[in-house]
């Protein structure tokens, strides 16, 4: 019997570098959400990928940026402790966009990092090749990078190379999950995470990315499907008409892809119901943190 093997990597870059498509490419179904907005990953959201007898236990970090508000302090600690007892820590570089003032401090934080690093440069799809390689080779002569690899979270490109890569990285170990299980996030988490991935695809730049979901309640009926009651919280009253849209058209068809990407995941008929609430206090509530996989950072 093939010896197993088990260990942590952590997925660490700029905002909006393409993290969380990533672990969806490593995992091969959707455990994180994505968005065209920077800064959606707020909690360390672990996938769980399988590469034969090894185990990888991916840990995809919020963006790390500058923090200003109490948010986006908790958000950069969760990020920094997804780095903390890894086994590797994957960089993942945007090469299209860059965003050298927060990627500076970021190699700034890696260099003296005792644990094993591998630089990946995303969106290869659409980056120019000369451009990518002197990007790779500038990082590169920054610090020590076990390898280098050059892919497309999105089309999978490179993604089974690196992937081979990690796991012969990772060390003997019992696995900490069983065989199906692909995040350690509960269902009623998750299910808050997809309705924000909607509130954010369908509302783009009119809403301003601090509005939350708070799961209420996650019931299993008697017949099997699953009733989610959520609430949609928003800063500003001007905020209200923007989320329910026209006749509440808007938050009909927020509720709807949710429900259905949901009934998609569990495999199961989902009712989901949702409500709009304006605090303008609760980037400050330590009940909302929680609620969301953070911790209360001072």
């Amino acid at each position: 019997m093939t010896q197993q093997k088990c260990g942590m990597v952590a997925v660490i870059g700029a905002p909006n570098a393409g993290k969380s498509t990533l672990v969806n490419q490593l995992v091969g179904q959707k455990v994180a959400i994505t968005s065209a907005k920077a800064q959606t990953t707020r909690a360390r959201m672990l996938g769980i990928a399988l590469h034969g007898p090894v185990q990888m236990v991916l840990v995809d970090t919020p963006g790390i940026f500058a923090p200003k508000r109490r948010l986006d302090r908790a958000m950069v600690s969760a990020a920094w402790e997804g780095a903390d007892s890894a086994d590797a820590i994957l960089l993942i570089v945007d090469p299209i966009k860059q965003r050298r003032h927060e990627l500076e401090p970021l190699l700034a934080s890696l260099e003296n990092r005792p644990e094993r690093k591998i630089l990946v440069l995303n969106k290869v799809d659409r980056a120019k090749k000369e451009p990518l390689l002197a990007l790779a080779q500038e990082i590169g002569a920054r610090m020590a990078f076990e390898e280098v690899f050059f892919v497309s979270a999105l089309t999978g490109d490179g993604v089974a190379e690196m992937k081979d890569a990690l796991a012969a990285m990772m060390p003997a170990g019992e696995w900490m999950y069983p065989e199906d299980q692909v995040s350690d996030a509960s269902e009623r988490l998750l299910a808050a995470e997809i309705t924000r991935e909607q509130l954010y695809a369908q509302l783009h730049e009119e809403l301003p990315y601090d509005a939350a979901v708070r799961p209420e309640s996650y019931t299993v009926r008697p017949d099997g499907s699953v009733e989610v009651r959520q609430q949609i919280v928003i800063a500003r009253d001007s905020q209200k008409p923007i989320v329910l849209g026209k006749g509440g058209a808007k938050i009909k068809a927020i509720g709807e892809a949710a429900r259905a990407e949901l009934a998609e995941i569990l495999g199961v008929k989902v009712h989901l119901f949702l409500h709009v609430k304006v605090s303008e206090g609760w980037s400050e509530d330590k009940e909302v943190f929680e609620e969301m996989g953070l911790d209360w950072v001072r």
